[in-house]
């Protein structure tokens, strides 16, 4: 296979990659490009390429999600073929119900890493031939230092269990934010850059995200963390995708909303979806108010957009 350009193991499987809109759409799955019936089809390897010889791995509904209406063509990609070596994913964080469904499909783990525009954009990742760690998003990569911060900046020096902002340090991180010095001011002190992403890390160094600093709910004096919400509704049989949301609430300061897109020919309804997460959840964590969507509004990238839903 060395005429080809694409990315793969050194026994000749591709290296399989995953764009963000698996969490939240299911439709896009392969290494570069988005598949079509343009790709050349290789009958010595089963595998299809893309016009500048990347391996398209997986078609979507193979993970078993519903696909977008762009992948919805069909494209046949049989998997009588050895299965990929490598199985990598960014963008977004994704749910440890989606690891759980693809290694069992496909005998691989999911490695997940971690990075913003504002470095460059890779700042850490898991490490490929370890163990996986299902839901972390590795150590830093090579020149790059991590850590914990509070709202002060101060470290975090807690146990594995506390949780803090990431600040990132090193060569991949920005000079600043064009023409905008108090921004950059607010963003980096001393060479190092705060995230707004809450994580905790374990006693091995391996960081997790827990989520958007901005996304964290206060109710009734609890910090609650959406991500956890989102992460046990996603193991619902009736719950395609969800984003959880805080509401202002006059006593509690804010109430949990859950937005679900159903999977469908599911007859859950909003009051069962919630009674089934208040078994599952602390009392002040489960969502009191449950609400069906067709759809959930999303970036360009395939991010869920939670302002847009508040």
């Amino acid at each position: 296979m060395t005429e080809r350009s694409g990315v793969f193991a050194g026994d000749g499987r591709p290296v399989c990659s995953m764009c963000p809109s698996l969490r939240h759409q299911g439709g896009e799955f392969d290494v570069v490009a988005r598949p079509s019936r343009d790709c050349p089809f290789d009958p010595a390897t089963g595998y299809r390429f893309t016009a500048d010889g990347v391996p398209v791995c997986v078609h979507p509904e193979r993970v078993g999600l519903p696909a977008a209406p762009y992948a919805s063509d069909g494209l046949p990609l049989p998997w009588e073929t050895p299965p990929p070596a490598v199985a990598v994913a960014g963008g977004s964080a994704l749910p440890a119900e989606i690891h759980r469904q693809f290694e069992d499909r496909f005998g691989v783990t999911i490695l997940e890493g971690y990075g913003l525009s504002e470095t460059s954009p890779v700042a850490s990742f898991s490490r490929f031939g370890q163990a996986p760690r299902v839901g972390s998003i590795g150590v830093p990569i090579p020149g790059v230092e991590m850590k914990l911060i509070r709202d002060d900046w101060s470290e975090v020096t807690g146990g594995p269990d506390e949780i803090g902002e990431i600040a990132i340090k090193g060569h991949n991180v920005m000079k600043g934010y064009y023409k905008r010095p108090e921004a950059t001011a607010e963003a980096i002190r001393e060479d190092w850059f705060r995230s707004g992403d809450l994580a905790r890390k374990d006693g091995d160094g391996f960081y997790y995200i827990v989520d958007r600093s901005k996304d964290m709910i206060i109710r009734g004096g609890f910090n609650v963390y959406p991500r956890e919400i989102e992460e046990v509704l996603m193991e619902h049989p009736a719950v395609s995708l969800v984003a959880v949301i805080g509401l202002p609430h006059d006593s509690h300061g804010e109430e949990i909303k859950a937005v679900v897109v159903k999977k469908a020919g599911n007859a859950t309804t909003e009051a069962e979806l919630a009674a089934w997460a208040k078994e599952r959840l602390a009392a002040y964590k489960y969502p009191r108010i449950v609400e069906f969507v067709d759809a959930l509004p999303m970036t360009s990238t395939g991010k869920i957009l939670k302002r847009d839903l508040a």
